[in-house]
């Protein structure tokens, strides 16, 4: 029994080996076949319309070499090799291992399936693994796109081009370069890997990991990534853009630079429009504009940029919140026109400029184009400005129907409270005494101001009221009707516009990505749909 199971064990390891063992190179035709050990010493010489096989492979060539002990030919003139329906090699010259089962072709050699073409010097199959590869400069073209490197391997299976050198991929309408690049050829699809540029009449794109579908011009960038516009850069950790509706959109650390304007607008998620000229951006968002070396602070829960960049308008909405080092300030939404200079506060808004607080129904900033600086204020219907006294004994108010208000390098020097004023001032001296309390009503006031604080206030039409003694104004007196101080909602820094909920989500971002740069950087796996690309777009059969 033990005999009989060593034999049927040597028996298998001699049917494997056997099985492994390469078959010879078959010759079907040649005109003429000679042997001359002179000239081709232990090799056949075969002549005119040579055609030979060896495992689904197919060989023809005008003149070959072959050496029956080596099972390995040499291929002469107008040399074809043709591998099923999937690939196709003509060379000048070529050779074949049928033990190893590798091709070597040079000489104007052009290798062709049936999505593209490689034309090249040299190049080397090894069936094996289904792979070619070459080292000499390569130009491979398919319907869409014309690919050029100095080397580049060819997985048959995937229909995959990979270039580990420099790869230029040039398409009507762009031109991809990268120094590594996977390229699949049915498909269209590309991965890209290190430093890769995008460069089209549109716009300028630079990442170091991405993906990008050559056909339906759609793109998906992970790594340093952005995108370069006339008038505007917009990156993101993660970045995707449609090239047929100029739509680009960016997820986590989103920046986007207004180039024209000086302008950045900053979030977690983007949708930028270039043919509506239209931005929206929304989780931590916040637009920053530079003024005069200065920068305003805006944020809401979504940001709206819209318009050409000489003509642009900003909208902000829910729980808005702004900040400059000089002004501060709240409302539902904000509304800013670039061209007019206008920003409109609209709902319940309330102004900090300096010490002084400042509501009213509705608001409005102006600024001067030309200076860049603001120039002044309105607050309409319910104006109401209210300051701590210098020594904090109280509060200095103002009150009225409608304020207009004037900036001089940005900062408030004169106020016009017009219609119903009423006013709570304390008066002091030079040596900051208290001298009394002034309460009256009137029909208008003309305030201006000296480093932030009131320095006179005038009084007109229709006067009355009195300066009282401290003493002699009691506390419930002290305040008009309406009062009421917000002071510690107040906006101190640019940190402060944003609210704790909207903190906690960009710790996270900001921690998931410190976790994702620790990774090994490795070039991105092929997405399914690359994959099962042959599967989902079946050619039609032939009839």
């Amino acid at each position: 029994m033990k005999k009989l199971l060593l034999f049927i064990g040597i028996l298998t390891c001699f049917l494997k080996v056997n099985a492994q063992k390469s078959s010879k190179i078959n010759i079907e035709h040649a005109d003429h076949f000679d042997i001359d050990q002179t000239e081709i010493p232990d090799a056949a010489l075969l002549r005119g319309n040579v055609r030979v096989s060896h495992e689904g492979v197919v060989f023809t060539c005008n003149k070959a070499y072959y050496f029956q002990k080596e099972n390995y030919i040499k291929a002469f003139g107008d040399v074809q090799m043709v591998q099923g329906d999937t690939l196709y090699l003509n060379s000048k010259y070529a050779e074949y291992s049928g033990e190893v089962k590798k091709a070597y072709a040079t000489g104007n050699v052009i290798m062709r399936s049936p999505e593209s073409t490689l034309v090249t010097d040299t190049i080397n199959f090894d069936r094996n693994v289904q792979e070619a590869y070459y080292n000499t400069q390569g130009t491979i073209t398919n319907r869409e796109n014309t690919l050029k490197s100095k080397s580049g391997r060819y997985f048959v299976a995937q229909k995959k081009f990979q270039f580990l050198t420099a790869v230029t991929i040039t398409n009507p309408k762009y031109t991809i370069k990268s120094n590594h690049l996977d390229y699949y050829t049915n498909s269209g699809h590309s991965y890209l890997f290190g430093p890769s540029t995008i460069t089209s009449k549109e716009n300028y794109i630079y990442t170091e990991k991405g993906f990008y579908d050559t056909k339906k011009n759609l793109a998906q960038f992970v790594k340093n990534s952005y995108i370069k516009y006339k008038d505007r850069r917009i990156e993101a950790d993660s970045l995707y853009y449609d090239r047929n509706k100029e739509f680009a959109s960016g997820t986590n650390n989103v920046k986007i630079t207004d180039t024209i304007n000086k302008g950045i607008v900053k979030g977690h998620y983007a949708e930028l429009y270039k043919l509506k000229d239209s931005l929206f951006i929304t989780k931590r968002a916040v637009a920053i504009n530079i003024v005069e070396n200065d920068s305003v602070y805006i944020h809401g829960k979504k940001l709206m940029v819209t318009g050409k960049p000489n003509n642009r308008i900003i909208r902000a909405f829910n729980n808005v919140r702004f900040y400059k080092t000089d002004m501060s300030g709240k409302c539902d939404s904000i509304h800013s026109d670039q061209k007019k200079a206008l920003t409109k506060l609209i709902g319940r808004p309330i102004l900090w400029n300096y010490e002084n607080q400042m509501t009213g129904d509705i608001m409005h900033l102006i600024g001067n184009n030309e200076t860049e600086k603001l120039d002044s204020l309105k607050v309409l219907n319910n104006a109401f400005i209210i300051s701590k006294d210098t020594l904090e004994a109280g509060f200095n108010q103002v009150k009225g129907q409608n304020l207009y208000g004037k900036f001089k390098e940005n900062k408030l020097y004169e106020v016009d409270v017009v219609k119903n004023t009423e006013v709570v001032y304390f008066l002091r001296n030079d040596k900051n005494e208290l001298i009394g309390i002034n309460k009256n009503v009137s029909s208008r006031i003309n305030m201006t101001l000296d480093k932030n604080t009131i320095d006179t206030i005038t009084f007109f039409d229709n006067v009355d009221g009195d300066i009282y003694p401290e003493k002699e104004l009691p506390e419930n007196a002290r305040k008009l009707r309406g009062f009421v101080w917000r002071g510690d909602e107040r906006i101190k820094s640019k940190e402060d516009i944003f609210p704790p909920e909207e903190n906690e989500l960009d710790d996270k971002i900001q921690a998931d990505k410190k976790a994702e740069k620790a990774k090994e950087n490795k070039p991105l796996e092929p997405r399914k749909e690359t994959l099962d690309y042959d599967k989902n777009n079946p050619k039609p059969a032939v009839k």
